[in-house]
């Protein structure tokens, strides 16, 4: 699904330098690697404020503790999407409420949003999945009207537009992941948080350092959530490289559209991923299809990677019995599940092999 090896070896010399420099400096917490990637990533998204923690996941985190979200609190999201996002909102006590999706983007439901808000929710959670913005017009609009904050998931959605701003500086804050498969891939766990607030950022900064402003003094409760000097140092060499390869995607996306057009397949067999906004950056090029395990058999046997995002929805996983959730809660959610299947789309696929990945599904589905 992504070879970075391949992605990394242009980089090789640089990597090796820039984290042998890293070593001999002795800084590896924090430090002027992590502020000047900060400066420089928070320039490329477009927010005034950017916090380097572990992972998206403790970005997740972070956002939600320094919001003050806990128990008792209710908080809005997907379930379609990676575990991380409601794991997050009960790791801090809170109650994950999910409700359903639109059918073409896979995200979030603003009307099912509106209709959820309870005298209970302290905030709505979207995701920006796969590389593609939410409805991040009417998101914010409920949020004024309620008086809620936002928490952009964009862990996929590095350089995500939308009609109204760049994500991940439109809510409260936004989480985004450096984890390897990401468009901007860090080499193990890293993560960022951002905001347009000055407020806000500061809360998130002492949230990464167990709480403490000064050091040593806590007036609440944080963790471990620093980012580690190396993977920003190594995230710095490779984040002039992010324009070009999200543009090479893009184009892939372009030529596995125009190929899917033309082989007159009924929308039930095979149906490209929906563009309702210009600016997705195709983290993953999830396709839907009434065959998608038979034809993943089919492509495996093809020695054609793919990958299934997400096999269950949230709603329906074991530890969320609880929620009382049952088959057919959310149907949209669950049909996507049954349906999607990511084809690579990374910008080193090259033509030759995209060329054999369409020959191979189409194929497949017309017989």
């Amino acid at each position: 699904m992504l070879d970075v090896v391949a992605q990394n070896g242009p980089l090789i010399d640089r990597l090796a330098a820039t984290a042998a420099s890293v070593i001999r400096s002795g800084h590896y917490i924090l430090g002027p690697e992590v502020a000047a990637f900060e400066r420089e990533v928070a320039d490329y998204i477009g927010v005034q404020h950017a916090v380097g923690v572990s992972s998206g996941t403790d970005a997740l985190l972070v956002a939600l503790m320094a919001l003050g979200i806990g128990p008792g609190d209710e908080v809005i999201t997907t379930p379609f999407t990676f575990f991380a996002t409601a794991g997050c909102i009960t790791r801090v006590g809170a109650t994950p409420v999910f409700v359903d999706i639109r059918p073409d983007t896979f995200n979030i439901d603003v009307e099912q949003v509106a209709t959820a808000i309870s005298e209970r929710t302290r905030a709505i959670l979207p995701v920006h999945l796969f590389g593609q913005s939410c409805d991040m017009e009417g998101l914010l609009e409920l949020g004024r009207k309620h008086d809620l904050p936002i928490i952009e998931d964009a862990a996929q959605a590095i350089g995500t537009k939308s009609p109204v701003g760049p994500i991940g500086s439109l809510g409260a804050y936004g989480c985004f992941s450096f984890f390897p498969s990401k468009n901007l891939g860090g080499f193990g766990d890293a993560g960022l948080v951002t905001t347009q607030d000055a407020g806000l950022a500061s809360k998130a900064r002492v949230m990464r350092a167990h709480g403490s402003q000064p050091k040593y003094y806590h007036a609440v409760i944080g963790g471990n959530f620093r980012i580690d000097a190396l993977q920003a140092a190594l995230l710095r060499v490779k984040l002039p490289e992010l324009e070009g390869w999200t543009r090479r995607r893009q184009e892939n996306a372009n030529y596995y559209d125009a190929a899917f057009a033309e082989s007159g397949l009924d929308e039930g067999l095979l149906r490209p991923p929906a563009r309702r906004f210009e600016g997705h950056i195709y983290n993953q090029y999830v396709i839907r299809t009434s065959r998608r395990d038979a034809l993943q058999a089919h492509l495996q046997e093809e020695n054609i990677a793919t990958a299934i995002y997400y096999p269950v929805p949230l709603h329906r996983q074991e530890c969320f019995a609880s929620l009382g959730y049952r088959e057919g809660s959310l149907p949209r959610s669950e049909q996507a599940s049954r349906e999607v299947l990511a084809l690579p789309i990374f910008a080193g696929l090259g033509e030759s092999r995209q060329n054999r990945i369409i020959e191979a599904v189409i194929g497949f589905l017309r017989r």
